[in-house]
């Protein structure tokens, strides 16, 4: 399969989406004598090739389609499935609140169908690097080869790996990508240089050594200054968790994020959300989390007729974001209202059941002391934190 054309004619092994008049799509990979059925009828492959995108071909039954080249959206909604895939809405939420960055290191747990996969390496691009786990062989074989067929190849600044999450795996730096290491060659340049400008030392006499000599374990292997990097530049600056129970692999991921990293979680139900965020509170390491979730509704335009479309794409998934502290800093505790019910275990000894909220406003009150009515304390209202 050819590398992948964003512009320009068709072409043999270009990626063609078709749109008939009831907006029903249709994706085929272009060949020389291929052919194109369908219930409306056959269409040729050599009539699209060499038309330039966004022509209008006729099947034989007379139906017009619009031939163009598909979306990332489109394909990864069309694409074969093996665990479900990470919606566009979704998606793009990640890109934008995870701030996935052009030469980013990004470390990707739960590669599913390899949806998600396809929009971080097209985000982070060749001068950055993916490196994704995925448990089920089954589904990782499914996620190379929808990858593979986006991008025409397997890129280069991806690697996939099969089995659970593991922080020592991701960071084995024999197993880092070519762009990582295309990445890294100015620096192994410069120590080479620096080796080759100093002054060449006296050769030293040849002197047998004793056999009862202890051999020198000191001295530094050949070449090991090359390549080597601060522990910065080895970690992740983002972490992506999509799996059943992301709260396992909070302390694998403070483990491979940079100090300012990001982790962001990917969850299905309010049980998970309430979990990752307080196995985050909990670990220390994370500044406060940001949890929520993202509803898309197209709209129907017609003339005077502006409504909402009947039917949406409503809840898919839950997400979580929080970043990495430094090494040994704790976060200074937030100040919030406690919502009632909340934290049964923080309720003073001695309150009845049906009054904890009173209690801990009581409580909090007198550590405070008074304050004038109608103003607002700073913790009274949590500010957005992503």
């Amino acid at each position: 399969m050819k590398a992948r054309t964003q512009r320009g004619p068709f072409a043999a092994g270009d990626q063609v989406q078709l749109t008939d008049p009831k907006g029903r799509m249709h994706q085929i990979v272009l060949s020389a004598g291929g052919t194109f059925h369908t219930h409306r009828g056959s269409l040729s492959h050599d009539d699209l090739i060499g038309r330039p995108e966004g022509s209008v071909v006729t099947a034989s039954s007379g139906t017009a389609y619009v031939a163009l080249r598909p979306l990332l959206a489109d394909y990864t909604l069309a694409m074969k499935r093996g665990a479900t895939i990470v919606y566009p809405k979704d998606a793009a939420q990640i890109l934008a609140y995870a701030d996935v960055f052009p030469g980013a290191r990004v470390l990707e747990a739960g590669a599913g169908s390899g949806a998600l996969s396809c929009w971080l390496l097209r985000a982070i691009g060749p001068d950055g690097e993916l490196v994704s786990f995925e448990a089920r062989p089954d589904f990782a074989e499914i996620a190379r080869e929808n990858v593979r067929k986006y991008f025409g190849e397997v890129p280069a600044w991806w690697r996939l790996e099969t089995g659970e999450l593991s922080a020592a795996v991701a960071l084995d730096p024999a197993a880092r990508t070519r762009a990582a290491y295309a990445r890294l060659r100015p620096a192994a340049v410069q120590a080479e240089e620096a080796e080759e400008e100093r002054v060449p030392e006296p050769p030293a006499e040849d002197v047998q050594p004793d056999d009862d000599r202890a051999p020198d374990t000191t001295a530094e292997p050949s070449g090991a200054h090359r390549g080597v990097v601060p522990p910065d530049d080895n970690g992740f600056d983002r972490v992506v968790l999509d799996m059943l129970a992301p709260w396992e692999n909070v302390a694998a991921a403070a483990h491979v994020l940079i100090p300012g990293g990001l982790i962001c979680c990917y969850v299905a139900t309010t049980t998970q959300l309430s979990r990752v965020v307080e196995e985050l509170r909990g670990h220390g390491g994370f500044f406060e989390p940001a949890a929520w979730e993202t509803l898309y509704r197209g709209w129907h335009v017609d003339g005077l007729a502006v409504r909402p479309d009947h039917r949406m794409i409503a809840h898919t998934g839950f997400l979580v974001t929080a970043r990495r502290l430094a090494t040994g800093v704790s976060a200074p505790p937030r100040r919030r209202r406690p919502a009632k019910g909340a934290h049964p275990e923080a309720v003073p000894q001695g309150v009845p059941p049906e009054a904890p909220q009173e209690a801990l406003q009581a409580q909090e009150g007198a550590q405070e002391g008074p304050r004038e009515s109608g103003t607002q304390r700073a913790g009274d209202v949590d500010a957005y934190s992503g």
